[in-house]
């Protein structure tokens, strides 16, 4: 059910009187009974489903129905403090035992392992390997442990307070200050409004070691949990261990009920104008809040709410996409939905817009004129069919692909069940039941929907904004003005017609001169008459799922440094002037229930485009392509309303420290360098922009389809490829000329190189250290590259985040790159605290430094190449690795079969090679970055 709200629209829509008669709405939503759920004796519910997407692997999550909601004053921020607690030892893997053996086994600290604490709740995520009896049981003793048997010794709650104040650190900020000022508003009277999960940094430091065992002793219980378990597993086996592991535990004497917390309604319209000189944008939310508790989606006439809800805000969506792709944007963005405020008992309708910073007014007016227009006037019968269309189309995908779906969509569903009893009805019952609903739905059940929520009373008005000399911050009055909006001058709103068709010249088609096929790598080649080439590969991974990239060499590398800098920040605007004299907007309509899109770009050494299709709609996939290539719009307001939009989200970016950084980090590197213009555009660099170029530049870019390589992975099909590929392909225009990558010859500052740039008022920095430059490139010496990468950053995490406490997080990187030159590049970044800059980059040096001595411990080895198989096993039944690995072989001149090879050339890296890159490459020319805050 969750996916509802994601879901779209698009089957046959059968005359309601059809099935009227057929829905029976008082019955209830059935639970999907291809998963075996139940609760033990002491009140621990369980839910177990056999899928095997991926094979041999299975998601285990503990799900805890307690969060900082239920913290005592003295105890804030402790809900969280325990969720670290649990990775840091318990019975059965004290200490760092538990994250050394997951890593032994493949699953990867932060990236699979993981956790996360709200208001509601604490949910413990462990993917693991399912290929052996014991992996399984330790994932068990894992799960279990975490549940009843964590270690709250005083010796490792003071080594992580370190950690966990370093997390609160980095949400320190400017959204952080204005939060802490309009939330007493949002959650007026609430206990919501102090406690957030992060807590308060005092409490953090100096809370005494019993507040914590106390609340773990408190919450953590077993009629609060639920065990979830979704995977390539035998169902009755898992049953016997959830029983065997969880049934012996009791719930606490004299338990403390679990409270729900409300929100009072208020009749005041609330008003928040917050400002800060290091807000990054301008945004507004206009909050309507319901009165009551939500309702439960219980029968299927509730479902059919639910349905009638998402409809009425995918077309008010729609209303509010098409003014953001006007010549004069209202707003960068704009959204409206009704859903969860910061309580989960507490729902509102919200609309929310991020505008340019000097009118948050006129974007406010606009959301509250639009719901205005919804109210008095309701929906056109084209909005609502489109809309159907849309829902049907992405919920037939879904039932495409159920057999496909990966575990981790299905243990969502479950949690959702536990916590806020959401129904599980399964897809197959879905997408049967939106069948059968959809065509009962009228314009009168969707049109009324917006008069329930907006409302003069129990209302929230938030703006908030960059804080600068001459702009001036709206009153408190001004806010209340725009709300009084003239209904009798809002006119209905205009459906205009549907486009026929994606393109508006006659194809004519080419001819397949040449059919080749690789039967070790599935793939089957075309070449066309016009000397493109297009490759497929027919995958069963995905029912419902084709990807297709088209890649070319060149790129803007081809551009004079003059050009380059004229065009740099226009080329992302080409595509909103849309193709075949059709605007943005004309395509969005026609589009409505098909899935595919096609997205063109230019990068600095190869030209292409990408897409997603279903085989059903495969066809407007080529013909966007076509389009793209033969008759993109030149529209110069489409121009000035994506630059509208790109300032509005770009302008104040360098107030932000850590964009500031990057900025000044990156323009010292590149001084050299008379292409580089920044990162972002400015006043400046809008002013030397150049759009006609830019779409000149394109043009050229995409005037030889000979110079291409089309790839298609996933559900192909050899009679519809070859048709498509001989008509919308072939026919493109095409030239003799082959292009190449060309190095430039520009490179970053080198030497032992150290940038220091102050920027922001709280106490946080951050530290980048690099080491990069030419090479031969080499395979052997790129894997050990991207090896180095991963071995140093579990010694890094071991030592600066559990033996100092002085990181939340940090990671090193390694690679090698072909094209356009042979280089090499090397990082290594973390934040912390501004005492701690050179400390503990003095302290990642020297982690480095023992590997470029002594070589990689073979255990980190191990769990390195562990990690990579676990992903590699998975990754290599994904359509997205296919594609990827043929664009990448294509620009690298490699052979895409070397992919099959993956894992024997895993095995093979050894702790020598991994040794030897790291002294032939990371021994000198090094370069630190460090931001730090504003000196007082």
């Amino acid at each position: 059910m969750k996916q509802l709200s994601k879901l779209a629209l698009g089957l046959l829509l059968f005359p309601a009187a059809i099935f009227a008669q057929e829905i029976d709405f008082s019955k209830a939503i059935p639970f999907d009974s291809s998963v075996k759920t139940g609760k033990l004796k002491n009140g621990l519910t369980y839910y177990i489903k056999k899928n095997a997407k991926p094979e041999n692997k299975v998601d285990l999550r503990l799900v805890i129905n307690a969060g900082s909601i239920l913290e005592n004053d003295d105890q804030q921020g402790l809900a969280h403090f325990m969720e670290h607690m649990s990775f840091n030892g318990t019975k059965r893997f004290p200490k760092n035992k538990l994250v050394d053996y997951l890593q032994s086994i493949g699953v990867k600290f932060g990236q699979h392992l993981n956790a996360y604490t709200s208001f509601e709740e604490t949910v413990y995520f462990l993917p693991i390997p399912s290929d052996s009896p014991e992996k399984l049981e330790n994932g068990f003793n894992i799960i279990e442990d975490w549940a009843f048997n964590a270690n709250l010794t005083p010796e490792e709650i003071d080594k992580e307070r370190g950690v966990v104040l370093e997390e609160y650190r980095l949400g320190l900020g400017a959204q952080k200050r204005m939060m802490g000022r309009y939330l007493p508003k949002m959650m007026y009277k609430s206990h919501y409004a102090d406690r957030l999960p992060i807590g308060k940094k005092e409490i953090l430091q100096n809370f005494k070691y019993d507040k914590l065992v106390s609340f773990y002793k408190d919450w953590y219980r077993p009629d609060l949990m639920s065990v979830i378990v979704v995977g390539d597993i035998d169902v009755a086996e898992m049953e016997k261990k959830v029983i065997a592991h969880f049934s012996n535990y009791q719930n606490p004497k004299n338990e403390k009920p679990r409270k729900t917390f409300e929100v009072p309604n208020h009749k005041e319209t609330f008003v928040a104008i917050e400002s800060d000189k290091e807000a990054t944008s301008a945004q507004v939310q206009l909050v309507y809040k319901d009165y009551g508790m939500p309702k439960p989606v219980v029968t299927v006439k509730d479902f059919k709410d639910y349905v009638v809800e998402g409809l009425f805000t995918t077309m008010l969506n729609s209303r509010l996409s098409e003014l953001t792709n006007s010549a004069t944007p209202p707003f960068t963005y704009g959204y409206s939905y009704h859903g969860e405020t910061w309580a989960r008992n507490k729902k509102a309708y919200q609309s929310v817009a991020m505008s340019q910073e000097d009118k948050q007014l006129d974007a406010l007016k606009v959301l509250v004129t639009e719901n205005e227009r919804a109210k008095k006037f309701g929906f056109t019968q084209g909005e609502l069919d489109r809309s159907k269309a849309e829902f049907l189309a992405s919920i037939e995908k879904s039932y495409n692909d159920r057999n496909k779906t990966n575990s981790e969509s299905f243990v969502g569903e479950y949690q959702a069940n536990f916590l806020e009893k959401e129904p599980t009805p399964g897809i197959e019952w879905t997408f049967g039941t939106m069948k059968q609903i959809l065509p009962t739905i009228e314009l009168k059940d969707v049109n009324g929907f917006i008069k329930e929520y907006i409302k003069d009373d129990n209302r929230v008005i938030v703006l908030t904004g960059p804080e600068k000399a001459g702009l001036k911050k709206p009153s408190e009055q001004d806010v209340l003005n725009v709300l009084k909006v003239n209904v009798d001058q809002i006119k209905p709103y205009e459906d205009v017609a549907v486009a026929k068709g994606l393109l508006r010249e006659d194809v004519v088609s080419g001819t397949i001169i040449k059919r080749e096929s690789n039967d070790i790598m599935g793939t089957k080649t075309l070449l066309l008459s016009n000397g493109a080439k297009v490759t497929y590969k027919n995958t069963d991974f995905k029912n419902d799922e084709i990807l297709f990239e088209a890649v070319s060499l060149g790129g803007s590398n081809l551009y004079s440094n003059e050009v380059m800098k004229k065009v740099q920040f226009a080329n992302g605007a080409l595509t909103e002037a849309g193709f075949s004299g059709l605007k943005l907007n004309d395509i969005n309509k026609f589009m409505t229930g098909k899935i595919a899109s096609v997205n063109p770009y230019i990068g600095n050494t190869t030209e292409g485009l990408r897409g997603k299709t279903t085989p059903k709609d495969l066809e407007y996939l080529f013909q966007m392509t076509h389009a793209y290539f033969t008759d993109l719009n030149l529209d110069a307001t489409a121009f000035e309303g994506y630059k509208q939009k790109q300032s509005a989200f770009f302008k104040n970016m360098a107030s932000q420290p850590g964009f500031f950084f990057q900025q000044e980090f990156y323009g010292y590197l590149n001084k050299e360098n008379p292409r580089f213009n920044g990162l972002i555009p400015n006043e400046k660099t809008w002013g030397e922009t150049d759009y006609t170029l830019a779409y000149n530049k394109y043009k050229e870019r995409f005037a030889n389809a000979g110079d291409f390589e089309f790839y298609f992975v996933g559900n192909v099909d050899d009679k519809t490829m070859e048709a498509y590929a001989t008509k919308y392909l072939a026919s493109l225009p095409s030239t003799d000329k082959k292009e190449k990558a060309t190095d430039l010859g520009y490179r970053m500052l080198k030497g032992d190189l150290k940038k220091v740039v102050n920027k922001g008022t709280d106490p946080k920095s951050s530290v980048t250290i690099m080491y990069y430059g030419d090479a031969v490139y080499s395979d052997k010496e790129a894997a050990a590259m991207e090896a180095l990468g991963e071995v140093l950053t579990i010694k890094l995490i071991e030592e600066l985040r559990e033996n100092e406490s002085g990181v939340y997080g940090i990671s090193a990187r390694g690679s090698m790159n072909k094209v356009p030159n042979g280089s090499y590049n090397f990082s290594i970044g973390f934040p912390c605290g501004p005492e701690n800059t050179e400390k503990l980059t003095a302290s990642a040096l020297k982690e480095l430094q023992k590997i470029i001595d002594n070589g990689p411990e073979a255990k980190d080895v191990v769990k390195f190449k562990e990690a990579e198989l676990l992903d590699y096993k998975k990754n290599i039944k994904e359509n997205k690795y296919w594609l990827s690995n043929f664009t990448k072989s294509f620009i690298n001149g490699k052979n895409p079969g070397e992919i099959l090879q993956t894992e024997e050339k895993i095995s093979e890296i050894t702790a020598k090679d991994i040794q030897n890159v790291a002294k032939k490459y990371l021994t000198k020319d090094k370069v630190v970055g460090m931001l730090m805050p504003e000196k007082s």
